[in-house]
């Protein structure tokens, strides 16, 4: 099984060698070798990327779009009406959750982790425990619609399904994840607060630019708006996603007369791509036939439960993408579940969890991969277990 082991060593290279050597290159080398001796074959190669076409696009219009309402002032305008109360916290959690699930997680990481880290430290919070809540919620809230991850809009194409089955199917679960979530939170915030010294807030000069929030809401809301109608609506009519982030996104360009070439997810692609790549080559030699076929309550928990190992594993994307051909249609909700939520638990589950890590170092706050598995641990795995036991009910139900 040289596949595996190929997998395995890739796996490991991003994990400990993260810091000297970047993931997409170690994903490119494994995939070259593969390539060259035979381990990996051309047209499988090339059949398993195009699957994430469609994912990809979206992901490379949805950064830049986050990054172009930044530049314009949306976010920032919209968290001032957060306050400093003793319920900031709680908004800037329930706001994370929001982002996420219209907009999308990888945007969600790329704009709310650095806004967290400046709200945190303006007023007088733990700034890495508040930026852990991006990251969190990108796998508890990013199940509720096709548009919340990649890999919904990948399930929604090959079953055809409409954000209403999704709402319907995965919102319940997705919803309790984020409720449990945030109590489980809360614990982990107060026991930060008792270890850390925490810097008080900066006395401000001056106030926010009243004229630079009327425009940001001005632009920002419309293409909010024009979003989620679209995100929502725009699959009834053949729409994709990817091209109403794409036009709204270049709307704001024109408008702010830049282009955020720098935000464009490159290393996050080549990521997704190789991974997707090894992992199909891999996927024939593992009992996977066995373990997600059937249908039931009990082949909906072997499902999750398989969704949950293998993103952890392979990163979420490939993880999916080996496993949908071999589901049912029922149990593919369950296995989605898995690989979308199971990433709280490992920072390489999910291509956000790799962008929220580069992000937070480039601020100046040190983040291991077991520092974060330790918060997993803590907050996600109870929201996890919430999660997969409405699932694994709702499916009984249905």
């Amino acid at each position: 099984m040289p596949q595996v082991v190929l997998l395995a060593l890739t796996i490991a290279a991003m994990v400990l060698g993260h810091r000297a050597v970047r993931p997409s290159i170690a994903v490119v080398v494994a995939v070259a070798f593969g390539l060259v001796s035979g381990l990996v074959d051309v047209s499988r190669a090339v059949d398993s990327t195009r699957a994430l076409d469609a994912p990809l696009a979206f992901l490379v219009a949805a950064v830049p779009l986050a990054i172009l309402l930044g530049h314009v002032g949306f976010f920032d305008a919209a968290a001032e009406r957060f306050g400093n109360g003793p319920r900031l916290v709680l908004l800037l959690w329930i706001f994370a959750a929001l982002v996420t699930t219209l907009c999308n997680l990888d945007a969600s990481i790329v704009l709310l982790t650095p806004l967290y880290l400046r709200v945190a430290a303006r007023n007088g919070l733990d700034p890495l425990a508040v930026a852990y809540q991006p990251v969190l919620l990108a796998s508890l809230a990013s199940s509720a619609l096709p548009v919340s991850n990649l890999t919904n809009l990948i399930v929604a194409e090959r079953l055809d399904a409409s954000a209403f089955d999704f709402v319907r199917r995965l919102g319940p679960a997705s919803l309790l994840a984020t409720v449990v979530g945030w109590f489980a939170y809360k614990r982990f915030l107060r026991s930060r607060t008792t270890r850390t010294v925490i810097v008080p807030p900066p006395v401000r000069a001056s106030g926010p630019d009243p004229a630079r929030q009327a425009r940001a809401m001005r632009v920002g809301v419309p293409a909010v708006a024009v979003l989620l109608l679209g995100f929502t609506v725009g699959d009834h009519f053949g729409i994709p996603a990817w091209s109403v982030a794409a036009v709204v996104a270049v709307v704001l360009a024109m408008i702010e007369r830049t282009v955020p070439w720098r935000s464009f997810p490159v290393d996050a692609v080549v990521v997704a791509g190789g991974l997707a790549v090894l992992a199909d080559a891999a996927a024939t030699h593992l009992p996977l036939n066995t373990l997600l076929q059937g249908t039931g309550p009990l082949a909906d928990a072997r499902a999750l439960t398989a969704g949950v190992v293998g993103a952890n594993a392979v990163n979420n994307l490939p993880a999916l993408l080996v496993g949908l051909p071999r589901l049912e249609r029922d149990t593919t909700w369950a296995f989605l579940a898995g690989v979308n939520i199971g990433p709280v638990l490992w920072i390489t589950g999910s291509l956000a969890g790799l962008l929220w890590m580069d992000i937070v170092r480039h601020a100046g706050h040190e983040v291991s991969p077991l520092d974060y598995a330790r918060v997993g641990l803590r907050v996600g795995l109870p929201a996890l277990i919430a999660a997969a036991v409405c699932v694994v009910v709702g499916g009984v139900i249905a």
